[in-house]
């Protein structure tokens, strides 16, 4: 179940900065190579015009970086005034204010889905729905590609850390690739960036791409 308190709270902490947090972020791909590895990966494995879904999409210039990518992406976020500043800088695209436990995307819709650091408001207990609903719009065969900050060790499966907008949770990633699994989708790659001097916090930085079983015999 949703706990709307910590939804309506972490929508309206961001809806509070989302113009500084589209000016600070707005070029942060490019000093992010192997990020946009990752996403020129998930790109290639969706395949040109692939629909995708860019959850937690911000300001939109990640969902505008897929469409670059030849991508047929739209974005989704909680934030009207993310949504709102998304619209206004890339008006030929799609950007759609909603939740990611409850999307407005119908079953097995699409070939992606990015979630980008959007888990990371998500109260723990919650995350194996999140997962269930990204499984859910994945077509067989789909796959999604999934970051967000690692934890200590295997012994802190979750932990809180201090976010500038709202309370926010690292993961490990054995644990969460196993819940993953849970929801019916199998993990095929794992990058892991190691922080560097200049970085404000120094976690570990974890993309995961799975893949939702195609349904064939064998499950591949």
């Amino acid at each position: 179940m949703v706990d709307h308190d910590v939804l309506s709270a972490t929508r309206e902490a961001y809806d509070d900065v989302a113009s500084t947090y589209a000016e600070l972020f707005r070029d942060s791909l490019r000093d992010r190579p192997l990020e946009r590895a990752m996403l020129g990966v998930f790109a290639e494995v969706v395949g040109e015009g692939g629909q995708v879904a860019d959850l937690g999409c911000g300001p939109g210039y990640v969902t505008a970086h897929l469409g670059e990518l030849g991508l047929s992406a739209f974005g989704v976020d909680a934030s009207r005034a993310m949504v709102e500043l998304a619209r206004q800088a890339y008006p030929g695209l799609r950007f759609d204010l909603g939740s990611m436990a409850a999307l407005d995307i119908t079953d097995s819709a699409l070939g992606g889905v990015l979630s980008r650091w959007s888990i990371i408001h998500t109260p723990p207990r919650e995350i194996p729905a999140i997962l269930a609903e990204f499984n859910r719009v994945l077509a067989p065969g789909g796959h999604l590609l999934i970051g967000f900050s690692a934890s200590e060790s295997a012994s802190h499966p979750t932990q809180v850390f201090d976010h500038t907008v709202a309370p926010a949770y690292r993961w490990w990633p054995d644990h969460l690739a196993a819940m993953l699994r849970e929801t019916g989708l199998a993990e095929v790659a794992r990058v892991v960036r190691e922080p560097e001097p200049t970085d404000r916090r120094q976690f570990r930085e974890i993309q995961l791409l799975a893949r939702k079983a195609s349904g064939l015999c064998g499950g591949e």
